[in-house]
């Protein structure tokens, strides 16, 4: 007989949550054998322009040595999906950080309006140091969370995760955001750790962050659920 480890069961009940498991392909993201499906912004020397490398390809892996507020950005727009991301944090942070938690993100359903720009319109699954899992809307964006509506503004609202899931720094953790017929979850090493129902954001662009802190990706992946 074959059992099923807790972080399995919980992955299962995750997907579960987004009903009807009908999807396309899984399609990897930010390849750097397809780079016109992604561009980089960084906030010093804006849309494909990264003279400081701070994204670099190493391997199967996204390299973010944190040196500027900066971000990796589909040129898709995703509705409903899944995307799973790893990622684990390096040593460096930087000014105005320094001192500061190791701070990253994915941001999802974001919506370039304006043009590029930090931040642009999004959803965010937060990627700090203690607080990953954490929900974090900003320009306006909203959330349904417990019923009550996130109070649209122009700065940022968060709603923090209802249990701590991630490794210790240095080791790799696996973030999964689930965003299905107006649910959200977000998972982490197997575990729900916050959802929600969307609110204002119907489809977007998705978005790996560089925010001070150095930090690893690997398997950047997205299914889009029918």
């Amino acid at each position: 007989m074959h059992f099923l480890s807790k972080s399995t069961i919980a992955i299962f009940a995750a997907l579960m949550i987004s009903s009807g498991l009908h999807t396309q392909k899984k399609t990897t993201l930010f390849s750097p054998h397809k780079k016109s499906e992604w561009h980089v912004y960084t906030a010093r020397s804006g849309k494909n322009n990264d003279p400081q490398k701070v994204f670099q390809f190493e391997g199967n892996m996204i390299h973010v040595s944190g040196q500027d507020f900066a971000y990796l950005i589909t040129e898709k727009k995703y509705s409903n999906f899944r995307l799973t991301v790893e990622f684990k944090w390096g040593e460096k942070k930087y000014p105005p950080r320094e001192n500061a938690k190791r701070d990253a993100g994915i941001l999802y359903h974001a919506d370039l309006y304006s043009g590029d720009k930090i931040w642009p319109r999004s959803l965010e699954y937060q990627i700090q140091e203690g607080d990953c899992g954490d929900f974090w809307m900003t320009d306006s964006t909203t959330i349904l969370h417990k019923d009550t509506l996130t109070t649209p503004n122009k700065g940022a609202f968060n709603v923090v995760k209802i249990k701590d899931a991630e490794k210790p720094t240095g080791q790799w953790n696996v973030a999964t955001v689930i965003v299905k017929d107006g649910n959200i979850t977000h998972v982490l090493n197997g575990e729900i750790v916050n959802s929600a129902k969307l609110g204002n954001t119907k489809e977007g662009n998705i978005v790996l962050q560089s925010e001070g802190a150095e930090i690893y990706y690997r398997n950047v992946a997205v299914e889009e659920l029918k």
